[in-house]
């Protein structure tokens, strides 16, 4: 894939094919020279074969075999394929009597004419032989950029769903805080100018950071740690949470948003008892996995507390995505503690 993210073609450059003929020749001239001990000749007779090699070559494998072996006509390619053997022996030996040397078959025993049934199998059995090996080099060719595109159209497929799922997701983020900001200045709150700085810092966040591949896990939980701001700002003196960091953070990079579905998610469902409400968060470096976890206030009593919304759904399909089985997002309960763990691997 290119840096515009265009999916590579299947086509084989013009010097690949100089360098193939070049060096078939090259062989051919000298295994042949070797054998007659003729170097004059070997080189006269491919000059005039080599032509037409290349021209049933390509006839076959950019023709016949598209649009006919492909598709299953096999009577029909194979029947032109012998007329093409046919033209392709007469033009040949013609060529080689009137051009080259009267001894058409010079590797055979005695003096062989030309059109005999045994000459005609031999140039016919050496030509299915170059026939084989460029279809050969083609389909493995052509198999291998096939694959490559297919990598390359998965690769595609991946970045855009993760695009669309984070895009999913910041709209997301917003309208709850824009619903934070309305609350408060209903109320007339003095506390609506720090909401207006932090969602400036959401939005400059989103705007370049979260488009980003990775970013800094202490980034990210700057970022969280806004979020649990306004959260405070919005419930009052008698809500509590704490984030905590066990081990050295400096180097840990993580895809943006990650952890945030499940902050907001203990706050949508853990923030019904304001007396109650605690809400703990945790990360922690452990050899070469990150451990976040967080707990909230649980009331077992409430069907509306189990975990859902979209951006939990988002958040799963996002972990499969990034880290197929290397990862692990388990929840359980307490009494009345919501603890939910996401453990994911760092370089």
């Amino acid at each position: 894939m290119n840096k515009q993210g265009t999916i590579a073609k299947n086509t084989i450059a013009f010097k690949y094919h100089f360098f193939f003929w070049v060096s078939y020749f090259l062989i051919n001239f000298v295994r042949w020279g070797s054998y007659f001990n003729d170097y004059a000749y070997s080189l006269k007779s491919n000059l005039v074969e080599f032509p037409l090699h290349i021209l049933i070559v390509y006839f076959n494998i950019y023709y016949l075999i598209p649009k006919l072996l492909l598709k299953r006509k096999y009577l029909p390619y194979f029947t032109v394929l012998l007329l093409a053997l046919g033209v392709h022996y007469s033009v040949r030996t013609g060529l080689n009597f009137y051009l080259v040397s009267e001894d058409i078959w010079p590797e055979a025993i005695g003096v062989q004419k030309p059109f005999r049934f045994n000459h005609i199998l031999a140039v016919s059995i050496g030509e299915l032989y170059v026939l084989s090996l460029t279809a050969a080099i083609k389909f493995t060719i052509e198999f291998l950029n096939e694959r490559t595109k297919n990598q390359q159209l998965r690769e595609l497929q991946y970045q855009t769903e993760l695009k669309y799922l984070k895009a999913q997701m910041q709209p997301h983020f917003f309208f709850n805080t824009l619903n934070n900001l309305y609350a408060l200045t209903l109320k007339r709150s003095s506390e609506a100018s720090d909401v207006v700085v932090r969602l400036s810092d959401f939005m400059k966040y989103v705007i370049y950071d979260a488009k980003k591949k990775e970013v800094p896990l202490l980034k990210e939980i700057e970022y969280i740690d806004n979020y649990i701001a306004l959260e405070k700002l919005r419930h009052g003196l008698n809500f509590e949470a704490n984030i905590s960091i066990t081990g050295d953070m400096d180097d840990v990079l993580v895809p943006p948003l990650l952890f945030l579905p499940l902050v907001e998610n203990a706050f949508k469902h853990g923030g019904n008892n304001q007396e109650r409400h605690k809400i703990a968060v945790d990360f922690k470096k452990l050899e070469k996995q990150l451990i976040f976890t967080i707990q909230n206030y649980y009331d077992p009593e409430l069907k509306q507390q189990q975990p859902g919304g979209i951006g939990l759904v988002n958040l799963t399909r996002r972990l499969h995505m990034l880290y197929k089985d290397r990862y692990t997002l388990k929840n359980q309960t307490d009494k009345n503690e919501y603890v939910v763990t996401l453990i994911i691997p760092i370089a």
